[in-house]
């Protein structure tokens, strides 16, 4: 193992570069995707700046031919790996196996752009007074070009210029600026001038070691890489343990990422946010090796093989369950769906009994109450396994079956008084209690963007105009409704997208919208009425019986929630 060291310029231009020394450095495919931000890329660009150490790489050297890919110029969110494979061959090339989101950074910084918009990495040319060391002494951002006020300066026009000297760089950023610069602003101009080409373009700063496989065949294989690649990452935070399953299964299937692409961007259509975390402990469960991960039942030599082979089977269960979810509860989104591992016992039961799965109706009602009473927080691995034992013990997924195992974990499946009615406007978990009260309601969006919208009944600009007496003052310049009381689910409504339009609802009163001649008769406005749970006497539409509005609504709702209630929590607390 050697160690060697580079300029940053020098090695970023020896990223997907296979005419550079040892062939070129690139990522092999065990490496998971890039996940730094913009925040994060400044702050190395900063560091870099302020002359702090970046840590060491770790680079094998290799003519193997194993699947590898380059860095990626211009990134957006999004984004295809599969899209940046590289051709196999025997070539000499530099594998970084630990080292990816600081080199990935650099070559965004200087080579690329970020964000899918051309935005290129900018440089306050007159920033770096000294700051304490948890801040930004050294402010980067990445900008538009052609939009960028000074002092802004695009940053790799500092480090790329070859045959200049650092005077002369100064000297041409200082015609950008739109005024003459006193003598204090030249002087910082030419001191981060000189810094940033010390920095980024003279210095060694980027030290990595390199595992020969070239010169030591016998050491440095295939599987020991990936070893190496797993101990230098499960150190510290830099990888989840998902990641490392991952790179083992990867490196004993070619496709394994394409097919993960795949699969992902077919289950996100509708934002939904599952991911790989959720895909291979899916896969550990169907095949009965627990929903725990360990890296050893990757190391038995049959569960990467049992994956490999049973994954056409395994992701139609995970995708049936996923149509399940969007078609059979109203969750649409990710806002309404607080626990993706709720679902893995029905992936299960989707891939072990497809018929009885296909036929079973009480499905709905274990995701929602699940999800409503949050009984996948925490470390639910021992409770699916649990719940995945019984399923295959009845042969079946039966409703109180299943509701025992969980209120045998000790998990609270009841839905309080307390819980429904701290429910708010825009909170995450008021989606479920809509997906439970409006399980009929027939509306099939065709377009994401018109899915249905929570509302406020009594409109907010209608109940800020309430004031009551300052103590203080006087005056009657005090709000009588807070937030708290606004935004409750007692003043909330879904509606479709056109309802809730510019020309629905938007900030109509209670009196307004659900006046008679807004429907076709008596019969279509009780209906009406009766789907959202609206008290039916016309008084309490009215801004002046706000609070009577609340706790007659309170009643209706607590009525339609009365199957899962507690029997002592069907009062409802008072609006006020």
């Amino acid at each position: 193992m050697q160690n060697k060291k580079l300029p940053i310029r020098k090695i970023v231009s020896y990223l997907n570069n296979d005419e550079s020394e040892g062939g070129g450095f690139w990522l092999p495919n065990i490496q998971r995707p890039f996940v730094w931000g913009e925040e994060q890329i400044g702050r190395l660009f900063d560091s870099i700046m302020r002359e702090y150490p970046i840590s060491t790489l770790l680079i094998w050297k290799t003519k193997e031919e194993v699947k590898h890919r380059k860095f990626i110029d211009n990134y957006h969110y999004g984004i295809r790996l599969t899209d940046f494979y590289a051709p196999e061959s025997k070539r000499s090339k530099l594998l970084v196996l630990d080292g990816q989101q600081r080199l990935q950074s650099l070559y965004i910084g200087l080579k690329g752009s970020y964000s899918g918009t051309g935005r290129e990495l900018y440089f306050d040319i007159l920033s770096g007074d000294v700051v304490a060391p948890e801040d930004i002494r050294y402010r980067f951002e990445f900008k538009e070009k052609g939009s960028v006020p000074w002092p802004w300066v695009r940053f790799k026009d500092i480090v790329s210029v070859n045959n200049k000297l650092d005077i002369e760089i100064a000297e041409d950023l200082s015609r950008l600026a739109p005024e003459a610069l006193s003598t204090e602003m030249s002087r910082k101009l030419q001191k981060n001038v000189a810094r940033a080409r010390q920095e980024f373009v003279n210095d060694e700063n980027i030290s990595y070691q390199e595992l020969d496989g070239i010169d030591n065949p016998d050491v440095y294989q295939v599987n020991d890489i990936v070893e190496i690649f797993i101990r230098a990452n499960s150190g510290g935070t830099k990888l989840g343990k998902s990641d490392l399953l991952f790179s083992l299964l990867i490196s004993s299937w070619d496709d394994a990422d394409g097919q993960m692409e795949s699969l992902l961007e077919e289950l996100n259509k509708g934002e939904f946010a599952y991911d790989r975390d959720f895909v291979l402990k899916a896969c550990l469960s169907v095949l009965g090796k627990g929903a725990r991960y360990d890296v050893a039942k990757f190391r038995d030599g049959k569960t990467k093989e049992e994956i490999i082979s049973s994954w056409e089977a395994i992701s139609d269960a995970i995708r049936s369950v996923r149509d399940f979810v969007v078609s059979k509860t109203y969750i649409r989104s990710d806002k309404a769906l607080t626990s993706y591992l709720a679902l893995i016992p029905l992936i299960y039961y989707r891939y072990h009994f497809p018929q009885a799965f296909a036929k079973n109706t009480t499905l709905s009602e274990y995701l929602l109450r699940s999800l409503v009473t949050g009984v996948f927080g925490g470390s639910p691995d021992n409770l699916i396994d649990k719940i995945v034992r019984n399923i295959e013990e009845k042969q079946d997924f039966i409703l109180n079956e299943v509701f025992g195992v969980i209120r045998a974990d000790n998990r609270n499946l009841e839905i309080t008084k307390d819980i429904i009615f701290q429910q708010y406007y825009g909170s995450r978990t008021i989606h479920l209690f809509f997906n439970l009260w409006y399980m009929h309601f027939d509306y099939s969006p065709a377009l994401n963007s018109n899915g249905p919208q929570v509302d406020h009944i009594f409109p907010q600009s209608l109940l800020k105009t309430v004031k009551v007496e300052n103590p203080e003052s006087g005056k009657w310049n005090l709000l009588r409704y807070r937030s708290e009381q606004r935004d409750q689910i007692a003043n909330c409504m879904l509606l479709t997208a056109e309802e809730n339009g510019f020309d629905g609802k938007c900030a109509k009163t209670p009196e307004e919208w659900f006046a008679l001649s807004r429907f076709q008769n008596d019969q279509e406005r009780d209906r009406y009425l009766k789907l959202h749970l609206i008290p039916s006497d016309p008084e309490l539409w009215k801004l002046d019986n706000f609070e009577k509005f609340v706790e007659a609504r309170k009643l209706l709702i607590a009525e339609k929630f009365s199957h899962m209630l507690r029997s002592d929590n069907l009062k409802p607390e008072s609006a006020t």
